[in-house]
Parts: structure tokens; C-alpha cells; sequence
């Protein structure tokens, strides 16, 4: 009987994604909250973020029709498009509506820091956990907290109002894995993938750590805090195999993400095509892009490190600078304010390595013959260094 009824559940819950589309623990959209913007934007404004930078590559086409005074967008199957009436002009254009202020000074702008992961007892579940014989471990979650704390104090210094979106590895969810096999199981079959105790614990510790927390963080951004920023801070990593045994490399690189290149694969899902029409409407991307620029350019002069270039499909190059990629990750897409995504250093890298078996220090210390601050403040230099050059001090 009560497998039955669990089969059941699944089946339900299966054909209800379906019917919806949506992506795991994901929420019906509410198209009618965007009826906001409408008047708000031109034409080839529209246009020009839809197909260069949130949809390259005829990905919209399937999704999304543009007309000379509107466009529509398909919304849940069986409902009607959502239609979206543009401005005449860019002088006649209403207001925007958002929470988030584009800022013209550090002074007073409100910043919020993700640091990412988790760390502590999560770092071996998230995979962002190694270990080299009996040296510290290299646990990501912690060394963006660090690097956070820091980060916050020299912010603050110069009259920005900072807050953590976490202090410790405490969850900003509730939810735990054995609390989403129900949601697990709906994936994999989603997916085609197969479904045996192994794969429904992976998938269930993966949506808790990767999904769940990113939206529980998302709450806290455009329902608490209202940021007009996120930094959000990580450190990246080449494939390093056994974490007990990982392969080390000689490459070492830095990039920084926006949100954007949406497959159409992936706007097949309603919460994923209502969630690029929040970060289009409301002009994320061009304060995005022109912060990451600024930033991009102190991470570079800080650390010294050589842009990474993506070799797939995955994400497109934008803002004129080698550093500054678009890609649809669940971060940036569901926070709705400008998001700076870092991702300096390989963590599996030897000197990296070396410089995190250091710690934090004050002044500078000796690394390969160079005189070197510890690699979190030479991050914290890198990323104040940026903004204070594109707002000011003041």
C-alpha cells in the first residue's frame, strides 16, 4: 500500500512537471507581476538583450515572437503568451520598476556577499573538498567566507552597506536531503536518468546543496535584503579526480560571470523563460557587465592571472573584455538585482595550493621568489581596487 501510494506521488508530481515545466523546486512564475514593465523599454532595446545576450543563437525563437509595437512570450502550456507592449521611444519610455538603485558612489550603496557553497560539514557532500597527505584540506566554502569577512569590513570602510548572505556553514535552507527524494525521483525520471538508491541520494544531496540553497539565498536577496549588488564569491577549480588523492595543474586563470545564454533547451521551462524576462526587463545586464568590467580589470592587476575561455556552448563572451562571460546559472538567474560572479584562481593549482596551506597573514610573504599578500586579501585588493575605480571613493 505505501509503496503504492508513493508511486503514485511520483506519478502525479511527474505529470504535473510536465504540464508546468518547470525546473526542480522551482515555482509556478506569476506572469501577471511583469504586466510592471510594461512601456518600459524600445523595440531594439528588447531585442538586442533578448537575442545577443539572454538567447543567442536563435535560442529564443521557439519561446519568444517580437512584433514592431510588442512581443509575446509563451508562458505555462495551455494559458496564453504573455504580451509585453513596448515604448516608442527611448524619451516616452516609463520608468523601471526595481528594487535594486544603480548606484553612482560606494557611499551608501547596498551590497550583498554570497559567499558560495557551503564549506564546513557540507564541503565533502558539495564536491568542493581535497586534501594533499596531511596538509589542510582545500574546502572552498570557507575560503570564500574569509575572503567575505574581508571583503566586508574594507567595503564598509568606504561607506557601502554590506551584508552576508551567510556567517557560517549553516544552510539558508531548510530543506535536507532525505527531505527531497520525492523531488529527486521526479528529477532522474525527468531526465532519463536511472533510478536506484545510489542516483536518488546523489540527486537529493545535489538539489538540497545546489538547488535549495541557491534559492533560499534568492529569498533573502529579493525579499529581505534588496541589494543594488551581489558579489558573488567562489574560487575555481580544474578537475581533480579522487579529492584524496587530486591531480594538480600547472593552469591558473580568472573570469567573471553575468547572467545570460539561455539554450533553448532550457527555456523550455516556464521558470526559467519568467526568470529571464525579470533580468531583461529590469536592465540587469548592462550594470552588471560594466561593474564585472571595472572588476575584471583589478582582479587582473591584483592577481595577475590570464583569462579563462570557454570552449562550448555554454556561455558567450560579452563586455568587450576576454574576462566577462554570460552563462544561465541558478544564481544569477534567480537573483533579480546586477550580479559580479567571481571565479579567480584554481584551487587545484600547486601555487594556489601552496598560498591556502598559508592562510590569512597580514603584510607579505615570500611565494616563489615574489613578495605576495595571502591569496584572500590579494582577492579582497583585486575586487575593492575595481569598484572603488568605478564608483569612486565617495
Amino acid at each position: 500500500m505505501l509503496f503504492a501510494r508513493t508511486a503514485l506521488i511520483l506519478l502525479l508530481l511527474a505529470a504535473s512537471l510536465e504540464a508546468q515545466k518547470l525546473t526542480p523546486l522551482a515555482s509556478r512564475p506569476d506572469w501577471s507581476s511583469l504586466q510592471k514593465f510594461q512601456g518600459t523599454m524600445t523595440k531594439d532595446e528588447f531585442t538586442r538583450l533578448l537575442t545577443e545576450v539572454y538567447a543567442p543563437r536563435d535560442a529564443w525563437r521557439e519561446s519568444f515572437t517580437i512584433a514592431e509595437d510588442h512581443a509575446t512570450v509563451v508562458t505555462t502550456p495551455g494559458q496564453p503568451p504573455f504580451r509585453l507592449d513596448f515604448a516608442p521611444g527611448a524619451a516616452s519610455a516609463r520608468p523601471v520598476p526595481r528594487y535594486w538603485r544603480p548606484g553612482r558612489s560606494l557611499r551608501g550603496l547596498r551590497i550583498a556577499l554570497d559567499p558560495g557553497h557551503l564549506g564546513g560539514e557540507w564541503a565533502r557532500m558539495e564536491e568542493r573538498w581535497f586534501q594533499i597527505g596531511e596538509n589542510q584540506p582545500v574546502i572552498e566554502g570557507n575560503m570564500v567566507l574569509t575572503v567575505a569577512e574581508l571583503l566586508k569590513k574594507e567595503l564598509e570602510r568606504r561607506g557601502a552597506k554590506v551584508v552576508l548572505l551567510r556567517t557560517s556553514s549553516k544552510p539558508a535552507t531548510s530543506l535536507r536531503p532525505e527531505k527531497l527524494r520525492t523531488q529527486a525521483a521526479a528529477s532522474l525520471r525527468e531526465r532519463g536518468r536511472p533510478l536506484n538508491p545510489a542516483s536518488l541520494k546523489a540527486e537529493s544531496e545535489r538539489l538540497f546543496y545546489r538547488t535549495a540553497e541557491i534559492h533560499g539565498r534568492a529569498r533573502l536577496v529579493n525579499q529581505r535584503y534588496k541589494p543594488d549588488l551581489v558579489l558573488a564569491l567562489h574560487f575555481n577549480a580544474e578537475a581533480w579526480g579522487n579529492p584524496a588523492r587530486p591531480i594538480l595543474t600547472e593552469l591558473n586563470h580568472l573570469h567573471l560571470l553575468v547572467s545570460g545564454c539561455y539554450s533553448a533547451r532550457e527555456l523550455e521551462y516556464d521558470d526559467q523563460r519568467y526568470d529571464l524576462m525579470v533580468k531583461l526587463l529590469n536592465r540587469s545586464h548592462d550594470k552588471e557587465v560594466s561593474v564585472s568590467r571595472a572588476v575584471a580589470q583589478g582582479m587582473a592587476r591584483a592577481t595577475g592571472l590570464p583569462p579563462y575561455t570557454y570552449r562550448g556552448d555554454t556561455a558567450i563572451n560579452v563586455g568587450g573584455s576576454p574576462y566577462i562571460w554570460a552563462r544561465n546559472l541558478l544564481a544569477n538567474r534567480l537573483f533579480e538585482c546586477p550580479v559580479v560572479y567571481l571565479e579567480p584562481y584554481v584551487m587545484n593549482n600547486q601555487e594556489v595550493h601552496d598560498r591556502v596551506q598559508l592562510g590569512d597573514y597580514p603584510g607579505r610573504r615570500n611565494i616563489n621568489g615574489t613578495p605576495r599578500e595571502s591569496i584572500y586579501r590579494e582577492y579582497v585588493r583585486g575586487v575593492v581596487d575595481g569598484l572603488v575605480a568605478y564608483y569612486g571613493e565617495n
